[in-house]
């Protein structure tokens, strides 16, 4: 197995962290199916050839979204808003008014309960039943306001209603902002596992405004971090360092530090997606660090136990100490993992963890080939690779030592 890093942190000259991702945005790159134009300021560009979107960063800006919407797809008549029930009063509402006042004729919103619950077939369902009275078709776009759990279940909606309906993503949380609503991940859960069902489905657009991370509770908040943190250990040494001295800011929620940790994971996503779109070369693996074990964490704890990046917290804990077991990285590189994962606020450790019920949650992991166990695990700080690893002794002492 290839242990060549796919991306080298660097400085750009100006003390703006940069990393490959970067390259995807310079108004010179070229690529076989287009070239990219200069982008504004705070704006992020997903290369996909003609299936290309923009990550729209902004602050304080919410009143202008529906505008912005319109300006992306001026043929917009029909938006069917999916929103969060938790947002909906403060952030949903309001962009639907913006929308309307866009010249958008026709609104109509479905609101989701909070929870990772809500990624099921039932909800799923409902979902559908309400975009076909809707009298929803391809001309309409659907718009997921809230966290991962809507901007997944809505991006699924909107990927098989009529095989293919527009999407725009408005993500309100740390978590979604860094990770879900980017690269067209979308799904639902089944009682055994996370994410079984769902398809790759672009969206159009990704909108993130900053002021709605000022609404989030502090463990909500905190638990977007470990997705932060992930794009460090697995691409960017470099960025990992910069989180590093940026931990109290970050946890203060100033929106230079906050804003900047957005963009760079953005990018690095961005650049991951546009290599391995839909996981055929395993490059866009790499974006799963922690998420096995986290996920059976969250399986086995019960949905609602954890948050999604608690739990992928742990997972990140207990996949750094089995790389450590097989010689991959050493004591260093536990310990300052774990440093930074406790300075966000976030577990390492849950003393209900029974390898016995998560070892046959891991083995329905998606990565699983073969019936065989593969996990996404480090050699070093901005490096990590996928191994095959059927060691079930050596995951058990893994997990046994994060209790």
């Amino acid at each position: 197995m290839s242990a060549e890093p796919w991306g080298i942190a660097r400085r750009d000259g100006t003390g703006t962290l940069a990393t490959r991702a970067d390259v995807l945005n310079r108004p010179d790159h070229q690529t076989d199916q287009t070239r990219i134009t200069q982008r504004p300021a705070g704006e992020v560009w997903v290369e996909l050839g003609s299936r290309g979107y923009p990550i729209v960063i902004t602050r304080d800006d919410w009143g202008s979204l529906g505008g912005r919407i319109k300006q992306k797809l001026p043929d917009l008549t029909h938006a069917l808003v999916v929103c969060d029930a938790a947002v909906r009063p403060r952030w949903g509402d309001g962009l639907v008014e913006g929308l309307r006042s866009a010249g958008v004729g026709r609104c109509d919103t479905f609101e989701v309960p909070s929870g990772e619950p809500s990624k099921s077939i039932e909800m799923l369902g409902r979902l559908w039943d309400w975009m076909l009275a809707s009298n929803a078709d391809r001309r309409g776009v659907v718009i997921a306001i809230g966290g991962g759990v809507v901007g997944d279940l809505a991006g699924f909606a909107a990927a098989s209603f009529a095989r293919g309906v527009r999407l725009v993503q408005v993500p309100t949380t740390l978590l979604s902002m860094v990770d879900s609503s980017v690269g067209g991940k979308t799904g639902i859960n089944l009682e055994g596992g996370k994410n079984m069902v769902g398809a790759f489905w672009q969206p159009s657009l990704v909108l993130i405004d900053t002021a709605t991370l000022g609404t989030l509770g502090q463990r909500d908040y905190r638990g977007g971090m470990a997705e932060v943190i992930k794009y460090g250990v697995i691409e960017d040494a470099a960025f990992f360092e910069w989180l590093e001295r940026h931990v109290e800011r970050l946890d203060a929620r100033e929106h230079e530090v906050v804003a900047e940790a957005i963009r760079h994971c953005c990018r690095i996503k961005a650049a991951v997606v546009a290599d391995d779109e839909r996981e055929t070369t395993g490059r866009r693996a790499i974006l799963n660090y922690g998420h096995t074990f986290g996920h059976a964490i969250e399986a086995t704890a019960g949905y609602g136990t954890f948050t999604h990046g608690e739990a992928v917290a742990i997972g990140m804990s207990m996949a750094a100490r089995l790389a450590r077991s097989l010689g991959r990285v050493d004591d260093a590189f536990v310990e300052r993992q774990d440093a930074l994962i406790i300075g966000c606020g976030l577990p390492t450790r849950w003393e209900g963890a029974d390898p016995s019920e998560m070892i046959p949650v891991m083995r329905k992991d998606k990565k699983v080939a073969h019936a065989a166990l593969r996990l996404i695990l480090p050699t070093r700080l901005g490096h990590v690779e996928l191994v095959p690893c059927e060691d079930i002794d050596r995951i058990t002492r893994a997990i046994e030592a994060c209790r």
